[in-house]
This record gives structure tokens, C-alpha cells and sequence, in this order.
């Protein structure tokens, strides 16, 4: 196993994530004529190609999010199976909250088609809908980089990458400060301390979101480290029992 062509592979994924996660973001506000604090609908501002391309960039934000696990468990499941196992599953349940939300946003498509020439009760329904639809989309998003994102590319990964030393511990320890900030922030977020998008959420989110980001750029640039304990057992394919 070629460790460093493996690590490289890992990193532009994970900087696939974001290139796909915050276009798509911005434009699911913008094709629901919303702003980033108050996810709603607003029929006159909303925007049916927004949505579509939004789309489009979400289930690309899947497609790098779970081959971000699946390139790592081979090499992570050698430092403890039962964490890169989690890490797999973290992943996966945060891909459906990622669907979840994509096919929310792709559903106000229809309802703008249909909103064209309402009027009286059947466009206060369709209004509703809309709002509903924007409102299941918030949050999904919400709990998946929310809350999982945490749990999984926080706490999971973090300690993957701190046991393991593919990557610098430095640079681990980011995401073991950074996951738990970030539930904490969702919690609050929950308990109605503030919305997200607010200041408090941006401040919370930032030492989770510098974790990844710089991550994929060491691991894009480096590949993982071939001094890790994992390099020799990958060249053995013996496992590294667990500590």
C-alpha cells in the first residue's frame, strides 16, 4: 500500500467537501430567497436554478464525504477497527442528512413552478409548503455538520489521526479541541441560545472548520506520514493493536 499516494488521495477529498459544501450552501439561501440566519422561503426571491445547482454540489459534498472514509478505513481500521468503523458510519449518517437536505431544496423546485399564478388559499399552502420544506432543510443541516461533523471528523477522526500519527499530533489535537466546541455550539443552537449563522455559531464552528480544512491541504500536499506506526504494518499488513 502506497501510504503517501493513499494520504494524498484522502486530502483532496476532504478538500472536495468544502469545495462543494459551501457553494452549495449559499446557493440553496439564495435559491430559497433566504439569508444565511433566517432559512425560509420567500416565492418572489426564490430561485429554481439556485436549487439545481445546489443539488448538483450537495451530492457531490456525499460522494467526497464517504470516500473520505472509505480511502482511510483500510489503514485506520490497523490502529482500531472499532474507531474506523465509526468513523465509516459517521460519515454515512452524515451523507442521508446531507440528502435529506438536497432533497428538501430540489422539492421547492416544483413549488415555485406551481406558485406561477396562485393566488388566495392555494398560495398561502403553497407558501406553507415552501417553508416547510426550507425549514426540514436547516435542519438537516443543522444535525449533519452540525452535530456529526463534530462527532465524526472532530472527536473520531481527531483521535484516528493523534493514535495513529499520519498526521503531525499538533495538528490532531485541532480536532479533538474542535469537535466538541462544535457539538457544544449545536446544543446551543438547539436550546435556542442563538440561530445559526450567527456570531456566536461562526466563532464555535471556526477551530473545527480550520481542523479540516487544514487537514486536507497537509494531506493533499504530504500524503500521510510514512514515520507513522501504520506505514510499517500497511508494508506488513499486519494490524497495530489498540491503545
Amino acid at each position: 500500500m502506497d501510504l503517501r499516494r493513499t494520504g494524498r488521495i484522502f486530502g483532496w477529498l476532504f478538500i472536495g467537501t468544502f469545495v462543494t459544501s459551501i457553494p452549495a450552501r449559499l446557493l440553496f439561501i439564495d435559491g430559497a430567497g433566504a439569508s444565511w440566519t433566517n432559512m425560509r422561503f420567500v416565492a418572489a426571491d426564490a430561485s429554481s436554478a439556485s436549487l439545481k445547482w445546489g443539488a448538483l454540489l450537495e451530492f457531490g459534498l456525499v460522494v467526497t464525504q464517504l470516500g473520505t472514509a472509505l480511502v482511510l478505513y483500510p489503514i485506520a481500521r490497523r490502529q482500531s477497527q472499532t474507531i474506523a468503523l465509526s468513523y465509516v458510519t459517521a460519515r454515512t449518517i452524515e451523507s442521508v442528512f446531507a440528502i435529506i437536505g438536497l432533497v428538501s431544496m430540489l422539492s421547492l423546485v416544483s413549488v415555485i413552478s406551481t406558485m406561477n399564478g396562485a393566488s388566495g388559499s392555494e398560495a398561502v399552502a403553497l407558501q406553507a409548503q415552501g417553508d416547510t420544506l426550507a425549514h426540514a432543510y436547516e435542519w438537516a443541516f443543522e444535525w449533519g455538520p452540525g452535530l456529526v461533523a463534530g462527532i465524526g471528523n472532530g472527536l473520531l477522526l481527531g483521535y484516528l489521526m493523534y493514535k495513529s500519527a499520519l498526521v503531525p499530533p499538533r495538528l490532531a489535537l485541532l480536532g479533538l479541541i474542535g469537535g466538541p466546541i462544535l457539538i457544544l455550539s449545536f446544543l446551543l443552537i438547539l436550546a435556542g441560545a442563538y440561530k445559526n449563522g450567527e456570531g456566536p455559531s461562526g466563532l464555535l464552528t471556526l477551530p473545527e472548520a480550520a481542523w479540516e480544512l487544514s487537514l486536507g491541504v497537509y494531506c493533499a500536499w504530504k500524503g500521510f506520514r510514512s514515520s507513522s506506526p501504520l506505514a510499517e504494518a500497511a508494508r506488513n499488513s499486519e494490524p497495530v493493536p489498540s491503545s
